[in-house]
């Protein structure tokens, strides 16, 4: 006769181990999630990031509750880049391949000055992490930056002025910067921008936005 393995039913009244059983929050909760852990997921959802120096109350738990996040997160196609050194952490909709899905995340079509100073920025952020320091930017380095590219967009100095404005409005809105107490015009600049561009595709884009402007310069000084 052969022996035959037994395996342990498991009984299905009985809760897994890693999960927490809480009181209702408020009249009406079915809610599995702990209080922590929902507030956690609403600051992900309205975003735009999680940085562990700006919300210190909420990485702790988001390091304890990163599988359970990250499994809510899914149900709704969406998915979790988190950066543990850095102390980043933001939602993206998820890469469904050929799925489809629906779109949570609303997303908006950047300006090309917009992308100029964000390329800009990302760089300062790669060489201030190579010398281990902060990464931090100046209002007007930000605006010198822009302005090499006034030609390309060939608009009068009122308007230029206006998208110069809107796109450093637009990084400050979205947490990418943030102003630095006790030193008027200067920020900080966000970890969070080394996950948004890759090293290939700052590369690429170096290459690109170098020719938008030496093209730009051969037309000015031939004019």
């Amino acid at each position: 006769m052969h022996e035959t393995d037994e395996t342990e039913q498991a009984d299905p009244m009985e809760a897994p181990m890693d999960a927490e059983t809480h009181e209702p929050l408020y009249p009406g909760d079915t809610g599995q999630l702990p209080a922590d852990a929902r507030r956690l997921l609403v600051q992900l959802l309205t975003g735009p990031s999680l940085d562990g120096r700006r919300h210190s109350r909420l990485w702790p738990d988001l390091l304890r509750y990163q599988d359970l996040i990250r499994s809510r997160l899914a149900d709704l196609f969406l998915d979790l880049v988190v950066d543990t050194d850095a102390q980043v952490a933001f939602v993206r909709q998820a890469d469904t391949g050929e799925l489809e899905a629906p779109i949570l995340l609303r997303r908006t079509r950047l300006t090309f000055l917009e992308s100029v100073l964000l390329l800009y920025l990302r760089q300062l952020l790669a060489e201030a992490d190579v010398r281990g320091e902060r990464a931090v930017v100046s209002m007007d380095e930000m605006v010198e930056q822009m302005r090499l590219y006034e030609r390309a967009l060939n608009t009068d100095q009122a308007g230029f002025e206006r998208r110069v404005n809107a796109a450093i409005e637009k990084v400050k809105k979205n947490s990418l910067i943030s102003a630095i107490r006790g030193s008027e015009g200067r920020f900080e600049i966000s970890p969070t921008l080394k996950l948004l561009f890759s090293a290939e595709e700052v590369t690429a884009l170096i290459q690109q936005y170098s020719a938008v402007r030496a093209e730009s310069e051969d037309q000015g000084a031939a004019s």
